[in-house]
């Protein structure tokens, strides 16, 4: 099956995809109403506008650096998994949204990267818990912001992930505990973005990489992962030859592949897939 990941409205029915995920929040801050023939996803804890309005809400780490988009390696502000009020509002968000369609996504979730957050509220919480281990209770933290959410979710569950395979490596980054989630998560999506896909074995790399930690076979032809997971590409402004080989790449890994940003471009690749495949057909009588 092959999706479309969009910020506008009139492409999530468009043809030749089979979905459509629509951004309620994105990590600039933009709100939009929720549709009721979209998967409607949510940016939790990646807000631009929130974190400009309120620094109290931005992560920082223990020399009280925050974890905003003007410093080294974040693309844009991150919110603190742990501030209250700012979780409540994220969950009435997908209340509205499963209220339109049962099933939602959640996009960033988790804590931004290795040390965070050390604000007053998290070093607070963390000495009242029964943990000893700081990552032990950033977990606990992540995943029951996913338990809460997913009760509010009566369809299917979907949690995008940073693409990094490698075993312990998410929980350590953002405490993402895989195992765990897996029992709120009905699917993972994998955002494996690239400006050219001029060559895509780092892109199978990795696909397999997911395949085989969240507990199928990375060979194509094994067991699939007990928790499915979809690819997501980058399809802006892509040459439409190197996207359908990345397209042919993914969806051999991958429970279904989807499309970022570029409907049209996307979808120019789907049906030249599709024309080169009926072309390389030979029908003979019986």
């Amino acid at each position: 099956m092959y999706g479309v990941v969009t910020r506008n409205a009139d492409e999530v029915e468009m043809e030749p995809f089979d979905l459509g995920f629509y951004e309620v929040k994105d990590v600039t801050g933009r709100a939009a109403a929720p549709l009721p023939n979209a998967v409607n996803m949510v940016s939790c804890f990646g807000d631009n506008a929130a974190a400009s309005e309120n620094p109290d809400l931005v992560p920082v780490d223990e020399r009280g650096e925050p974890a905003t988009r003007d410093r080294d390696y974040f693309d844009w502000a991150y919110i603190c998994p742990t501030h209250s009020e700012y979780r409540e509002g994220l969950l009435e968000i997908i209340e509205d949204c499963a209220a339109e369609n049962e099933d939602v996504r959640l996009d960033d979730v988790g804590f931004p990267r290795e040390g965070f957050c050390h604000c007053d509220r998290c070093e607070r919480l963390f000495a009242e818990s029964d943990r000893e281990d700081w990552d032990d209770w950033r977990a606990d933290v992540i995943t029951e912001f996913v338990a809460d959410a997913a009760d509010r979710i009566p369809g299917r569950v979907l949690l995008t992930l940073y693409p990094d395979p490698y075993p312990g490596h998410l929980r350590a980054r953002a405490g993402l505990d895989l195992d765990r989630l897996a029992e709120h998560v009905d699917e993972f999506v994998v955002p494996l973005y690239d400006t050219e896909y001029a060559t895509t074995y780092w892109l199978e790399t990795v696909a397999r990489g997911f395949r085989s930690r969240l507990g199928g076979d990375y060979d194509v032809h094994g067991a699939p992962p007990e928790t499915p997971f979809s690819l997501e590409l980058y399809a802006v402004e892509v040459d439409v030859d190197d996207l359908i080989h990345a397209a042919e790449v993914a969806e051999r890994y991958a429970k279904d592949v989807f499309f970022g940003y570029d409907a049209n471009n996307a979808a120019a690749a789907l049906r030249r897939k599709d024309a080169d495949t009926r072309e390389g057909e030979v029908h003979r009588p019986d």
